[in-house]
């Protein structure tokens, strides 16, 4: 049994790495002039994507998608997105690291 754990445990983690590739590659060419190569905004009126947590993101992504949520480019972009590339893209933001430091 703990093997059997242990084994669904290690194939979980390939999954979420697989995620973290597809969703990095998917970024890259369709998030990072918004949202910053590493999710980081490179403009103002853009919220910054890394670290954020995958299932808000995902959240996110599907209410553009629905039309839950407007705007007009963000609508645009989602609404082709399967759920699959959903949880690859939360993958990919979700799996970076953010330092916060407080002002001096």
């Amino acid at each position: 049994m703990k093997k059997i754990i242990a084994l669904l445990f290690l194939s979980a983690n390939v999954c979420f790495a697989d995620d973290i590739a597809a969703g990095r590659a998917k970024a890259d060419t369709a998030c990072a002039l918004c949202h910053g190569v590493n999710g980081i905004a490179s403009m103002p009126s853009a919220p910054n994507l890394a670290g954020q947590q995958a299932i808000y993101l995902s959240e996110q992504l599907k209410n553009y998608r629905n039309g839950k949520r407007h705007h007009e480019v963000m609508g645009v972009i989602a609404k082709p997105l399967t759920d699959a590339e959903i949880a690859q893209l939360a993958a990919w933001y979700s799996s970076m690291k953010v330092t916060v430091e407080a002002a001096p």
